[in-house]
């Protein structure tokens, strides 16, 4: 049996699973009939008799007033009667994110003092109604008269009929059945019940449950182990991998000190270079700063700088790629074989790589090489803002929902928000070709023109990257490109990001009359960072090449040949006449 629980919900019967003893009986004891009801109760958890007869039965000899029934739970209050290791068990479940519900043939009006107690829902309970006779003279409630028979759970296959009605509601991946009696196991047995049955045996033990079960305890300790803590692993420690780490460094910190499902320890891959003599992974070990790619900004006491790739994604099952692109393949072709075959990646690189039969985006490379899921986080990320906490945003691009989940709990913060949308391919080609717009803003301010213009290049940048997204991916959806993936990545990266930096100074180089290349204002303004703008530019324009679509994206066409030297930076401003003297080289 596997050893980690990986239901995405949780159901728990109650009595004897969720409390140590079965609340009708314990009722029925505090009433002096304890005998007559257990020997009911026996029978229907070994399936010798009808629940529907037990129930009815048990009723009937208990017979209970209301206010011996508010007598019964003062005497027995929740916190006196829950099972050994439930209280952390549905704990660290609710903090990983796992819905629990709580599906019993006992009464709500015994089990939801119980769900109060563990900080479950009354929305979340399913349970039997007792159906109170009231006194027509006095119109007070008297005493039970028997059940509701309209609960699901008031009749056999009530457990994974409750189950499928779930599915219906929510899309869980997995359901899983926690309990220790035949009408449990009888959830997974029924086609739309639950995926798999953990048999509990801690307080009374039944051969048949214990036979059926996929994974018997007779201790919840076991099943709180089996919430292994995620390890997360970051591949890339420049200035945006940085920022990132730094917000995931405050969930796993916040996560380590409750029963939350992160690890507090964040290894992260350094490429290993020295700064001032001293290796640069000993520097951030030490200090907690990049002080190269992000000075200033503590990233976390609890990140580890790791000079080993193979070292950093050791046991880890949560992988973050953030890189240059250009160099994720060969970083793949290093991991292939190597990273935990259950593990999940985020790519938060922007980019893709072209080839002869259409470009492939970085989490596809991830996916393929990896044979793992591969979701994207893209957004309006300058690096500095997020280290000093100012208010920011990201999108998060999934195709398995309860990953997505799982990266939007990994890094949003008080200070950093996420969305979801189920469109990998839309978010990860709006991060990827707003670095060409980027180049064209940071041509408009080196040439002096006013917001106009600029506004002007924006609009036409995302029309160009709407469309070219849409075309080579049919799947991706138009709204994406209003998430922060989208329009607000392209205002912060026009306005604030290094692609419009070394633009600007490229134009102003070129007017000064002593020119400079792109690699050359690299070096100079971006202290080791690497420029994606333009690379992206030469792989789009590839694409656009290969296709014969060049003319019907003149801004990206003209952004082209600009940074080619095809194109004086002036022909920005005419862009749609300029792509057609252009002739781009890929």
């Amino acid at each position: 049996m596997a050893t980690r629980l990986r239901g995405y919900a949780v159901c728990f019967d109650v009595d004897c699973t969720v409390t140590q003893q079965d609340s009708l009986d314990l009722l029925a004891e505090f009433l002096g009939r304890g005998e007559q009801v257990a020997t009911i109760t026996n029978k229907a958890m070994n399936g010798e008799v009808s629940l529907e007869e037990a129930l009815k039965d048990r009723l009937r000899i208990i017979d209970c007033k209301p206010e011996e029934l508010a007598s019964f739970i003062q005497a027995h209050p929740p916190s006196s009667r829950l099972t050994k290791g439930i209280r952390e068990l549905i704990d660290g479940l609710q903090a990983r994110g796992k819905a629990v519900y709580l599906i019993t043939g006992g009464f709500r009006e015994l089990t939801l003092p119980i769900a109060r107690e563990l900080g479950i829902p009354a929305a979340n309970v399913f349970a039997n109604r007792i159906n109170w006779q009231v006194d027509d003279e006095t119109g007070l409630v008297t005493r039970m008269v028997g059940l509701d028979e309209r609960e699901l759970t008031s009749r056999q296959g009530g457990k994974p009929a409750a189950i499928a009605l779930l599915r219906e509601m929510y899309p869980y991946e997995t359901v899983a059945m926690v309990g220790d009696g035949i009408t449990d196991l009888e959830a997974v047995q029924i086609t739309g019940g639950a995926d798999m049955f953990i048999g509990y045996g801690g307080i009374v033990v039944r051969d048949a449950v214990r036979d059926g079960a996929d994974w018997f305890v007779d201790d919840f300790d076991d099943l709180t182990q089996a919430l292994k803590r995620h390890q997360v692993a970051f591949i890339g420690s420049g200035a945006w991998a940085c920022a990132a780490a730094k917000l995931v460094a405050y969930n796993c910190k916040l996560s380590s000190e409750g029963t939350g499902e992160f690890a507090e320890a964040v290894r992260m891959w350094v490429y290993e270079e020295e700064v001032g003599g001293r290796k640069l992974t000993d520097i951030i070990n030490e200090t907690h700063e990049n002080v190269k790619y992000l000075p200033g900004i503590s990233i976390g006491d609890n990140i580890v700088a790791c000079p080993d790739l193979l070292d950093a994604v050791k046991d880890a099952d949560v992988l973050v790629f953030c890189t240059p692109h250009q160099f994720t393949r060969d970083i793949c072709r290093q991991l292939r074989g190597k990273v935990n075959p259950t593990a999940v990646a985020i790519s938060l690189t922007k980019g893709m790589r072209v080839r002869a039969e259409g470009p492939q985006l970085i989490s596809e490379l991830v996916r393929k090489n990896l044979n793992i899921d591969c979701s994207v986080l893209m957004g309006a990320n300058i690096a500095k803002d997020i280290g000093n906490e100012e208010l920011s945003e990201a999108t998060i691009g999934y195709a398995v929902p309860s990953n997505g989940e799982l990266f939007k709990r990994l890094f949003e913060t008080p200070n950093f928000y996420v969305q979801l949308v189920p469109d990998i391919a839309g978010a990860e080609m709006a991060g990827t070709l707003k670095n060409v717009v980027a180049l064209a803003a940071g041509f408009v301010d080196g040439l002096g023109k006013g917001p106009n213009t600029k506004a002007a290049i924006m609009r036409a940048g995302l029309n160009e990257m709407r469309s070219l997204a849409e075309r080579i991916y049919p799947t991706v959806r138009d709204e994406t490109f209003f998430e922060s993936c989208g329009v607000a990545d392209l205002i912060a990266t026009c306005y604030g990001g290094r692609n419009r930096l070394v633009a600007e100074a490229y134009v102003r180089a070129y007017q000064s009359g002593f020119p400079k290349s792109f690699d050359i204002l690299e070096a100079e303004l971006l202290a080791g960072q690497k420029l994606q703008g333009v690379l992206t530019s030469d792989e789009v324009q590839s694409i656009l090449q290969i296709k014969g679509w060049e003319t019907e994206y003149p801004l990206f066409t003209t952004v082209n040949g600009i940074v080619n030297g095809l194109l004086p930076p002036v022909a920005i401003t005419t862009y749609k006449s300029a792509a057609l003297q252009s002739q781009p080289q890929a």
